[in-house]
């Protein structure tokens, strides 16, 4: 700009800011790039997320093998059946009556991998006992149809509690790992359960989750979360809790926090040493008939 006055000429120069655009604040190279790497972080973390929820079934229920004949598996009383459940699904239940006038039935539901052919060493402490057998084999699991849920395997376990409350006789209702959460369910919304038994339980399986996977929100993406701990305070009969304290599957703080949760009556037995797999060969099976010969006196 430039003014004059009387003869003499001012002039003023206004200069503008000709920086290059990359010496604009908060235009800087080193922003750019970390605006970059958090927006790569933060798709790769919608991307796992996606992907945990999308496959999360996959993570829990790992149903594999074949169910080969109770005679090999080394149960000949067993007899294998197929039962239709109410919507029409059929699933296998391996079955044996009781072989003591009068012996109680385990109703048992085993955990989330394999198939029952894999819970033969321990059908056989049931049997050798004189006590009936009734374990039924999920959905989707090998030897039934259906797709596998916590959902589907509860409602199953109440119509299976249903035919085997039927038959008469105390009835034991014994969870192991995943199973002990359908075994809650059951206790809790059935009576005349004579005894449940949790074999190397959790809180929830949204607990076990929250621990493996602390940077997810997995409250919110899990849709099988087997809340035993919610469900633990309307069981009213007797509770037995086994857990080992090698168990690197669900460790035994689970366990501690289950009983705590649970009415009396009530029994926990921490077994020293003993991991997620080998609780039988430490004296579980003579822990739950001690237990129910005290319930019965």
């Amino acid at each position: 700009m430039k003014r004059t006055e009387g003869g003499m000429s001012d002039t003023v120069e206004i200069e503008t800011d000709k920086r290059p655009e990359h010496d604009v604040p908060g235009r800087s190279p080193a922003r750019r790039i970390l605006i970059a790497l958090l927006a790569a972080v933060a798709a790769s973390y919608v991307a796992a997320s996606a992907y945990m929820y999308l496959f999360q079934r996959s993570f829990v229920f790992k149903p594999s093998g074949e169910v080969i004949s109770a005679t090999k598996a080394g149960v000949p009383e067993v007899t294998a059946e197929t039962v239709r459940m109410a919507d029409g699904t059929e699933v296998i239940v391996w079955t044996a009556p009781p072989a003591i006038e009068g012996a109680p039935t385990v109703l048992f539901f085993h955990g989330n991998s394999g198939n029952l052919t894999d819970r033969a060493d321990r059908f056989r402490y049931v049997l050798d006992s004189g006590y009936g057998l009734y374990a039924p084999g999920y959905r989707g699991y090998p030897g039934s149809e259906g797709a596998p849920s916590e959902a589907a395997f509860i409602a199953d376990a109440l119509e299976h509690f249903d035919l085997v409350s039927a038959r008469g006789g105390p009835v034991i209702v014994h969870g192991q790992s995943l199973g002990t959460g359908v075994a809650t369910a059951v206790a809790a919304k059935r009576s005349g359960v004579d005894l449940l038994v949790l074999e190397a339980p959790y809180t929830a399986t949204v607990d076990l989750a929250a621990e493996q996977y602390p940077w997810l929100p997995v409250s919110l993406l899990m849709k099988d979360q087997f809340a035993s701990r919610d469900r633990i305070g309307d069981v009213d009969e007797p509770v037995l809790i086994l857990h080992g304290t090698a168990d690197d599957v669900i460790p035994v703080a689970h366990g501690k926090a289950l009983f705590d949760y649970a009415n009396e009556p009530r029994t926990l037995k921490i077994v020293e040493g003993a991991d997620h797999g080998n609780l039988w060969s430490h004296g579980l099976w003579d822990e739950v008939k001690r237990q129910l010969h005290l319930r019965t006196q």
